[in-house]
């Protein structure tokens, strides 16, 4: 088997030779002569014959070449978070075989990325139970009986040290409604225990209540079933959608889709915000990443009205049977 050097040189070898070929075999058959020394008459028809040959040669090579361009373009563009870009184009002869190979390389490398990012986030999902388990346990427990002992101590408190103690007592209250807080984001027990659509609604409140952004909901009143790490991603991603508004948007407004199409189901997120991704940072990053666990697509728009719309389509391959 040629290497790809060995089939280049012998596909180049191949094209040169037959030009030059053709073109001495034109020149036998003609009746154009070239006289010793060379006549000045004579020039013109030599001229015109090496443009004839030099310009058949680069049209040759350039249509057998073409596949290397829309190859190197597509090495260029290639990003292993957007799967499915191909280079249709097969080419021809040994130039479908380095295509071939390089469109197998790819199909391997996202099943290798895919898998990794599973097993990362798989991780990334079990670390986060245990924080908010041991926030909720520990932390959380701790601090309610630190709230019953003020409590005790302000019922027995002098009316001078009263009012201190209840101020105390109310930053604990709040200390501990933010620890709750904390480990409700870091693992949706609603998500387990109610579903999808009260997680997402749990989710919109948190946020207008934090941000006072108000949220519109709209969601279908029939949608399909999903399996588990499905409805995790998308509540991932609906989070980490929502944060980035909190963190970037300046939004006044904010709406939340969730609607089941021929096959697929969409969520959709919208704000009127400034608009567009400048730079796609981990957040976005680690939402493609979550998107192709399920094989869903994820794009980030900035529609014509302004604002950014974050939108998934989940495929009907991550529905539960």
């Amino acid at each position: 088997m040629h290497t790809p050097a060995q089939a280049l040189f012998r596909r180049l070898f191949l094209i040169n030779g037959l030009v030059f070929t053709v073109g001495t075999l034109a020149l036998a058959v003609s009746p154009a002569t070239v006289s010793s020394p060379v006549l000045l008459t004579e020039v013109p028809i030599l001229i015109v014959g090496l443009a004839i040959i030099l310009t058949a040669n680069a049209l040759l090579l350039r249509t057998s070449l073409a596949p290397l361009g829309a190859l190197a373009t597509l090495m260029q563009r290639v990003d292993l978070l957007r799967t499915g870009d191909r280079l249709t184009d097969s080419g021809n002869g040994d130039l479908t075989h380095l295509i071939d190979t390089f469109n197998a390389m790819l199909d391997r490398l996202e099943a290798e990325r895919s898998a990794s990012s599973a097993h990362a986030l798989a991780a990334q999902e079990g670390e986060r139970q245990r924080i908010a388990r041991e926030l909720h346990d520990e932390i959380g427990q701790s601090l309610t009986v630190v709230l019953l002992g003020l409590k005790s101590a302000v019922d027995r408190a002098p009316d001078d040290l009263r009012e201190e103690l209840q101020a105390v007592q109310e930053t604990v209250r709040g200390s501990l409604d933010e620890v709750g807080q904390v480990a409700r984001r870091l693992r949706p027990g609603v998500l387990e225990d109610l579903g999808l659509q009260s997680a997402l609604s749990a989710l919109s409140s948190d946020f207008s209540r934090l941000s006072g952004v108000p949220v519109t909901r709209r969601a279908d009143p029939d949608l399909p079933h999903l399996s588990a790490e499905a409805e995790l991603v998308l509540y991932r991603i609906a989070q980490e959608s929502l944060t980035n508004v909190t963190r970037h948007a300046r939004a006044t407004r904010v709406t939340l889709s969730l609607t089941a199409g021929a096959g697929d189901l969409t969520l959709s997120i919208t704000d009127d915000g400034r608009g567009g991704v400048l730079h796609e940072g981990a957040g976005i990053r680690g939402m493609r990443e979550r998107a192709l666990l399920i094989g869903a697509r994820l794009t980030i728009d900035a529609p014509p009205g302004g604002g950014t719309e974050v939108r998934l389509v989940i495929p009907h391959t991550a529905k539960r049977s």
